[in-house]
């Protein structure tokens, strides 16, 4: 059983790699059973240690199948610990024979971040080059390098609710070569925004749908669960929402709460990753119209990094 590490995971999953190899899976498809979901919480700790632990298992055609345990703890952040750790284990498909075990906060933050600009090469301008980022995290450090990989972005701005966390990745981003800002006026920012990405773990709706400018992509990375929501009700009025698999509609607060306003209906969702990736839905139909995707994650794209890593186990 071989043994990435966080660097030798990173190695292979370039987003000019990583985003095709999305594309092609949800293309092809694979076997996704429902994740198994548990919440966490131990005798004697305070609110801020619940927990929950999310168990995703795919397998596919290609002969592997892969399961990560991803631990999510809000709290951690107070505790200046990343909210998200976990593990991905491969297997041989064909007889259970473990192959490697990866590290799976990589896998999840560069598939994730992968599965935004894959929706975006779809539902946003041809000519969006504004992001705008909410949040500081992993997942949102990598968005401009990944939506980079597939439209032409030159501008970032950055917000987050502590507002030197903003400041600290914009600065990150401007090392990196990047013209990046922190701004704590978020309205202005999405107003001026061509791609709003959200990728927190925020419990209430940041974003306003009367911010979102005509043409706009709204891109929302958090709430994958129920409890948990970044886009108030108002976002999906009159755009045109996807989502990356039909799980979302049971699985997002964002969705959930929309549904319950009457500000979407489930068919009016127009679409999903795998629709979009087969040309069943063309996407973007025109300048004007505003755009929402709602990721809540799948293990396809975990066991997509994953085989990329394995495959490429001699180079690394």
């Amino acid at each position: 059983m071989k043994h990435f590490d966080e660097a030798a995971t990173r190695a292979p999953l370039s987003f000019e790699r990583l985003v095709p190899a999305l594309h092609a899976a949800f293309a092809a498809g694979a076997q996704v059973p429902p994740r198994h979901v548990h919440g966490i919480e131990t005798a004697g700790s305070d609110g801020s240690s619940k927990g929950t632990v999310l168990i995703m298992p795919a397998w596919s055609d290609a002969g592997f199948l892969g399961i990560k345990t991803i631990n999510i703890f809000p709290g951690n952040s107070a505790r200046g610990l990343p909210g998200l750790h976990a593990t991905y284990v491969l297997y041989d498909a064909h007889t259970g024979v473990p192959l490697a075990m990866m590290d799976g906060n990589e896998i999840t933050a560069r598939r994730t971040a992968a599965a935004s600009a894959l929706g975006a090469s779809f539902l946003a301008r041809q000519d969006a080059h504004r992001l705008l980022v909410l949040g500081t995290g992993r997942i949102a450090r990598m968005l401009p390098a990944a939506h980079a990989s597939v439209r032409p972005i030159d501008e970032l701005w950055v917000w987050n609710h502590r507002a030197e966390g903003a400041e600290a990745l914009a600065a990150r981003w401007r090392a990196e070569g990047w013209n990046a800002r922190a701004t704590t006026d978020l309205e202005a920012a999405v107003r001026r925004a061509d791609i709003v990405s959200c990728a927190t773990l925020a419990t209430a709706p940041l974003v306003r749908g009367e911010w979102l400018a005509p043409g706009s992509h709204l891109d929302l990375i958090g709430s994958f669960t129920p409890a948990m929501r970044e886009a108030d009700v108002l976002c999906f009025a009159g755009a045109q929402t996807f989502v990356d698999t039909e799980e979302a509609l049971q699985k997002s607060g964002d969705l959930l709460d929309a549904m319950a306003a009457g500000t979407l209906r489930a068919e009016e969702v127009r679409g999903t990753l795998a629709t979009l990736c087969r040309a069943e839905h063309p996407g973007r139909s025109a300048a004007g119209e505003r755009t929402v995707f709602k990721a809540v994650g799948s293990a396809l794209e975990d066991l997509t990094a994953a085989t990329l890593v394995w495959q490429s186990r001699d180079m690394i």
